[in-house]
């Protein structure tokens, strides 16, 4: 699957659906790391089949000053069926002009490095992201390489923690283990609110084990009569005091987005 953060961000990404019902085989389970399967697996399914998607958006930094700047940005995402590999991304940037046609693609896998490439139009050419740089910081952003990418299920192992109110929502809090490699995070803990299995918030825990960033998904919106995306997710770095929020200005389902749209020399032609 299929949860990109910028779409979830993948993910992007963030599940939809009815039926507080369906939450009953978790609830059952006894071990914690099968009831916190259970949950994502729910979170996962209600996605399913959403085809593609178009967004356009604004990247807002802040410094830890509170002074901020502003970008526009454009997300299409394809979704790969089957539980084999990931969906695709292509994020490009349509402002201000010194960032214009950055563009980044981004093939998500399961427990293989995700595959990415960015395109600098100063340089005018590609650049493949290494799998050891994944952790680093997307176009200077609190968004890391490897949170652009899709959030797949088997990309984690899950463990349930316990349940407990966020806002006017009752959220299930897991503890995902990333089992893919180079890693920037040690683990995350994350909010699922037990009435449409979304994503609420993400804690990050760097490589020491402290805490990191935290995640916010904010104003959920539903599309087609089943499928939630945020309007807003907010990222605070904990550590540099800085500020990320990408904010959906529009977004479009089943656009008629193919293979063909996601392909290397395509970074080149949308300039």
């Amino acid at each position: 699957m299929k949860k990109i953060i910028l779409s979830t961000v993948t993910a992007a990404w963030v599940a939809g659906g009815v039926g507080v019902g369906l939450y009953a085989p978790a609830a059952l389970a006894d071990d914690a790391a099968d009831k916190g399967r259970a949950i994502a697996e729910e979170w996962d399914r209600r996605d399913l089949g959403f085809g593609d998607t178009k967004a356009k958006l604004r990247m807002v930094l802040q410094n830890r000053h509170g002074e901020t700047s502003e970008r526009e940005m454009y997300i299409n995402t394809l979704e790969v069926p089957g539980e084999g590999d990931g969906d695709k991304s292509l994020v490009y940037f349509e402002h201000p002009r010194d960032i214009k046609g950055t563009a980044l693609l981004s093939y998500a896998h399961i427990l293989d490095p995700d595959d990415q490439w960015l395109y600098l139009p100063k340089l005018k050419r590609v650049k493949r992201i290494s799998s050891t740089n994944k952790s680093g910081p997307f176009v200077g952003s609190e968004f890391a390489f490897e949170d652009i990418s899709a959030q797949e299920l088997g990309k984690y192992t899950y463990k349930w923690l316990r349940d407990e109110p966020c806002g006017e929502l009752t959220c299930a809090v897991l503890e995902q283990t990333p089992l893919y490699e180079n890693s920037g995070y040690t683990k995350q803990v994350t909010w699922y609110d037990l009435s449409e299995y979304r994503q609420q918030k993400v804690e990050y825990y760097d490589r020491k084990g402290e805490l990191l960033k935290t995640l916010e998904f904010r104003d959920y919106q539903q599309y087609l009569g089943k499928y939630w995306r945020a309007d807003e997710l907010f990222m605070t770095n904990h550590q540099t005091g800085k500020k990320t929020s990408l904010v959906y200005e529009s977004y479009e389902f089943q656009t008629g987005l193919s293979e063909g749209d996601f392909r290397k020399n395509t970074l080149k032609r949308l300039q």
